[in-house]
């Protein structure tokens, strides 16, 4: 299985970078903005709650891929989380 992780600041073009390797590699895309945008509808970013159901989901999510037979992920993600 075959694993990129893209990582920097915000708003830099993470994601951008990612969608071009998606379409050089055929691997799947898991951008940071995916979580992110589903816990912020129920829980402020701010919150305890917030930030371990975040790494909890992209734990599992991490998880279950790996068990899968899919041929790799791009992941993207900022160092300051």
């Amino acid at each position: 299985m075959k694993f990129i992780l893209i990582t920097g600041p915000q708003a830099v073009g993470k994601m951008t970078v990612g969608q071009e390797l998606v379409k050089i590699t055929n691997l799947k895309l898991f951008h940071n903005h995916m979580t992110i945008e589903l816990l912020t509808r129920i829980f402020d970013y701010s919150r305890d709650t917030f930030r371990k159901l975040n790494e909890e989901i992209r734990v599992k999510i991490f998880e279950e891929f790996a068990k899968s037979n899919e041929e790799g992920m791009i992941f993207t993600t900022t160092w300051d989380q």
